[in-house]
């Protein structure tokens, strides 16, 4: 009689393994961190405007309120108690959506941005949009013919990156464009003085021309957004051009690039396959660039005469308006996180390796 015969028994299959919670939720961990970051600037920009010297009602009343008169002003604004019953106040609004009323106009601050935000949105839309075109454009020719003297002249440009201030240039082509050659238009506005504004529907002036059919309104809004746009172009488009050429040359030198030149793929399959492994990092930057451009149109929107969010930032800081100011650092903050948001989640998903749990590398 034989006894068992050792190890002949079927080994028992790997059981199936299951996708961790912090895999399958991944996009929850940047949603957290951006409204976390937004409740710190909050508190943050409560006490940055507390800090501007001077009291905002005698400020924005020119001083003719004095003692009972004074005090009741600064009573119906909330501005009567200690820091900790306003910073209550100033959360409790918030999250009812409430910006509170503008000292110096006496408007609700959320119906002054309403018209303003989107037309300062589609002045860097545009400029970021081109900006885009041209440093994708002028990078792509870099990398391709390192030889000619041009390349050589455009990666130099992209070297200066952040050297070049807007409102430097931006005064500089007023003298040139504006008050020598005579080619843009007068730095009073976004539509010409005998032009009717069309009905607002989307709050953006161009597309709001568009919707009305209004062509020589919708011609007057773009003609006075070329200077400005082209002044966005020139001077932050070297910033997204040298992270792009570091990125293709990266991408270039990669052993999968040249398996696929070895292997004879097709020029078109070669240029894509650069170029995806380029993505992550031109659209990452694609977000400091957008909050650049914001910044910018603070300055750009005085010097042009535009009217928009950065005028009204403006105006806020010469009238000490301490709700307006509040809500500009807070409507700039929240943009600028969402498109952080937008972006880390845009670059996840480009390379899944920058997601938490995936490839063994934390995002």
């Amino acid at each position: 009689m034989t006894g068992p015969t050792v190890g002949t028994e079927p080994s028992p299959s790997p059981a199936p393994t299951r996708r961790s919670a912090v895999t399958v939720f991944w996009f929850l961990r940047p949603v957290l961190l951006t409204f976390v970051n937004f409740l710190v600037f909050v508190v943050a920009a409560f006490f940055l405007v507390k800090l501007i010297p001077g009291d905002p009602v005698v400020t924005a009343t020119g001083g003719r309120l004095t003692g009972d008169a004074l005090e009741a002003a600064r009573a119906s604004y909330g501005l009567d108690g200690a820091w900790y019953t306003q910073l209550g106040s100033y959360l409790s609004q918030l999250m009812n959506f409430d910006l509170g009323t503008s000292i110096a106009t006496g408007r609700p601050v959320a119906q002054d941005f309403a018209s303003r935000v989107p037309a300062t949105l589609e002045l860097v839309l545009c400029g970021l949009v081109f900006a885009c075109i041209a440093a994708v454009l002028l990078s792509h020719f870099v990398v391709t013919h390192r030889k000619f003297r041009l390349a050589r002249v455009l990666t130099s440009y992209a070297r200066s990156a952040g050297a070049l201030p807007e409102y430097v240039l931006g005064i500089a082509f007023l003298f040139v464009f504006y008050a020598v050659l005579h080619w843009a238009p007068a730095p009073s506005g976004r539509l010409d003085a005998f032009l009717i504004s069309p009905p607002q529907v989307t709050g953006f002036p161009m597309l709001d021309a568009l919707l009305a059919g209004d062509g020589a309104a919708f011609s007057s809004y773009a003609q006075h957004l070329v200077l400005p746009v082209i002044v966005m172009v020139v001077a932050h488009t070297p910033i997204l051009m040298k992270m792009l050429i570091l990125s293709l040359d990266a991408a270039i030198d990669d052993p999968a690039t040249k398996f696929r030149v070895a292997s004879g793929a097709p020029r078109r399959v070669v240029l894509a396959s650069i170029y995806r492994r380029a993505l992550p990092s031109g659209v990452a930057m694609l977000g400091m660039l957008f909050g650049l451009l914001l910044g910018g149109a603070v300055v750009l929107e005085a010097l042009f005469g535009l009217g928009g969010l950065g005028q009204y930032a403006v105006d806020s800081v010469n009238s000490s308006d301490v709700f307006a100011l509040r809500s500009f650092l807070i409507v700039v903050a929240a943009m600028c996180l969402v498109i952080y948001l937008l972006v880390d989640i845009i670059t996840m998903l480009l390379d899944s390796r920058r997601i938490p749990g995936i490839g063994g590398k934390d995002a």
